[in-house]
């Protein structure tokens, strides 16, 4: 199959936009802005897996419209990041109103339709997620193996 590129004149989605504002900075308070992502994350359970599912939907949108691959697997990443400290009680929904990753996805929307994003530093953000994910697996892997390892010398 051939590559899809962006077209060169595409109009911005404005459901994307609307969207990205009303889960990131629809609601003001004194100088800050906040949205509905925060107070959503708030309901046990289902808070932020129906935060998660807009963002699904901003990303749905954005891949319809051909954007690059690596803005998108950047996207996904935004929003797997905020929905996986999210769900940690308390801090993960002091989070939720600071972290805007619909805000930060509509400005890798923009960037990636207008051809001003470039590719090689997606992939390369890409590339050091993966790497600390696999750290965060290796690293407990490796521990219990020297322990294992200690314990049967000890035992033995």
């Amino acid at each position: 199959m051939a590559r899809r590129k962006p077209k060169p004149y595409v109009e911005e989605d404005p459901l994307i936009e609307w969207l990205a504002w009303l889960m990131d900075e629809s609601i003001r308070i004194g100088r800050w802005s906040v949205g509905l992502d925060g107070f959503v994350g708030l309901i046990p359970g289902i808070g932020d897996m129906a935060g998660a599912a807009v963002s699904a939907l901003i990303i749905a949108r954005a891949m319809q419209s051909g954007i690059s691959k690596s803005a998108v697997l950047r996207m996904v990443i935004n929003v797997g990041l905020d929905s996986l400290v999210g769900a940690v009680p308390l801090f993960g929904d002091l989070f939720d109103f600071a972290f805007k990753s619909n805000s930060y996805n509509l400005k890798i929307y923009r960037e990636a339709l207008r051809s001003e994003r470039e590719p090689l530093r997606d992939w390369l953000f890409v590339g050091f997620v993966l790497l600390i994910l696999l750290a965060i697996v290796l690293l407990p892997l490796i521990g219990f193996i020297y322990l294992f390892k200690l314990l049967v010398v000890h035992i033995a």
